[in-house]
């Protein structure tokens, strides 16, 4: 082969070296077991629930759901065994019915909680590290497991929890508290009632100035005070609270799914510059190697051809935001500060401007999601995250006492977990396209998308629950 030849063919085969390069997909085929896409279960009476992590969210939850009529708090499981009495004082107050098995004071005392025949849904409240692992081991022990974001920091750990799901034949949900947001429910709407036209493109972020919280003398850092730390984190590692909203809007893995992403971070300054300012030069805050940059950008193409810009700063002072926008063909929703616009004609001129704050307001009443019709007031008085933590317990709760398919499933949660280390393969790839796994082994193009509903107050006996 002559020179010539030579670098015309390597020039050509290129892209299939830079494909097998950026290898983070690693689709499986099926096996003996069929998919839980649309997946329910009888409905159940009594919801007899494990909280696994009850020092900080987990706290909150506890005392969240024991508002919700036909739960039970079966039992309490935490590494630190103090954190138990001050709940089971809460609910013997309460009144709140529950055998509450205890569980703590050692590593693996949550398999305990796992194994009880009292327990059927698991609840995960603990650091994200132990989440699969944990997720895998209760559905294993026949339990259907709630687990906080992310889910899962790996592929292999998605599938692994994936595969414990379609083999135990038992529901796993990521715990997406920003899915059940009032203006995220009212995006919901507009897109679900045809308002915005075809979907094209969505925008998503967690913008949120955590630096200081970082930095703290608190037990949450204690592996960033060992001598010569170095965080390096790649990617978006907290993708889910953006993502999981605009993933209901665009119905994915229920007629579309995301296929690929590019990712490239700024550089690290906001955490040196602030430990330097704020703490003395032998501190442990000032003998950190932040190799973490400040800012990411990701973006996603799915199989429809739409695309979805996720970025991600803990670092840097901004207001709070998720972005949370949604485009399509006739209008466009845009939050922080919540703005509409959409008219009948597809592209036409009345796009140029948003609707003003009288018809803004009358849009929100109008198309207000019926969840926070029926339950906004109870959710709002009862609290989490201003009642979308309680909007999510209640309807994952309605849909289990009335046998319907959850609002999200196994996929949607390995999917979207999928971001973290997808997105870090390419930042530190220097932004090449990565393939992203399709965990549905083909189920989204049949799945029927699901219908985020609203509750049965009456039905479930819950007109006076906030009192």
């Amino acid at each position: 082969m002559s020179d010539g030849n030579r670098r015309d063919f390597l020039k050509g085969t290129a892209w299939m070296l830079s494909a097998a390069a950026a290898g983070c997909v690693n689709n499986r085929p099926f096996g003996e077991y069929p998919s839980v896409a649309n997946f329910t279960v009888p409905p159940m009476t009594k919801v007899r629930i494990g909280f696994v992590g009850v020092g900080e969210r987990g706290t909150w939850a506890v005392k969240r759901i024991s508002n919700i009529p036909g739960t039970e708090t079966a039992a309490l499981c935490d590494l630190r065994p103090q954190q138990i009495p001050p709940l089971i004082e809460y609910l013997n107050k309460k009144k709140s019915p529950g055998t509450l098995h205890t569980y703590a004071g050692k590593d693996d005392s949550w398999k305990g909680l796992c194994d009880d025949a009292a327990v059927d849904i698991v609840y995960l409240c603990t650091p994200a590290d132990l989440h699969a692992r944990m997720a895998v081991y209760a559905m294993n022990a026949g339990k259907h497991v709630m687990v906080e974001v992310p889910a899962a920091k790996t592929l292999d750990d998605c599938w692994a929890i994936v595969e414990a799901s379609e083999r135990n034949r038992v529901h796993c949900m990521m715990l997406e508290n920003c899915v059940y947001g009032e203006n995220e429910l009212l995006a919901w709407n507009l897109c679900h009632q045809g308002l915005l036209g075809t979907l094209t493109h969505a925008e998503g972020g967690y913008i949120h100035l955590l630096t200081w919280r970082h930095l703290e003398n608190h037990f949450r850092n204690r592996h960033h005070q060992k001598p010569g730390t170095v965080v390096h984190t790649y990617g978006n590692s907290y993708p889910t609270h953006a993502l999981g909203p605009i993933c209901t809007y665009m119905d994915m893995n229920r007629g579309d799914r995301m296929e690929k992403v590019v990712s490239m971070s700024s550089l690290s300054a906001g955490h040196r510059e602030f430990a330097r300012h704020f703490y003395k030069p032998d501190d442990w805050q000032n003998n950190i190697e932040w190799r973490t940059g400040d800012m990411n950008t990701s973006i996603i193409r799915t199989a429809l051809g739409r695309t979805i810009m996720m970025q991600i700063d803990m670092s840097t002072p901004r207001p709070y935001s998720r972005i949370n926008l949604i485009q399509g063909t006739k209008g466009c929703f845009y939050d922080y500060p919540l703005r509409i616009t959409y008219s009948d004609e597809p592209g036409g001129q009345k796009g140029h401007e948003w609707f003003d704050k009288k018809k803004l307001e009358n849009v929100r009443k109008l198309h207000m999601h019926p969840l926070y019709k029926d339950a906004g007031e109870i959710a709002k008085k009862i609290g989490g995250h201003g009642g979308m933590d309680f909007m999510m317990d209640l309807r994952w709760v309605f849909c289990l006492q009335n046998g319907l398919p959850l609002d999200m499933d196994v996929y949607d949660l390995a999917s979207w977990s999928s971001i973290v280390p997808c997105s870090a393969d390419s930042d530190r790839r220097g932004g090449e396209v990565v393939e992203l796994p399709d965990f549905t082994r083909g189920a989204w193009k049949t799945a029927k998308p699901i219908s985020i509903g609203s509750i049965d107050i009456t039905k479930m006996g819950l007109e006076n629950a906030h009192r």
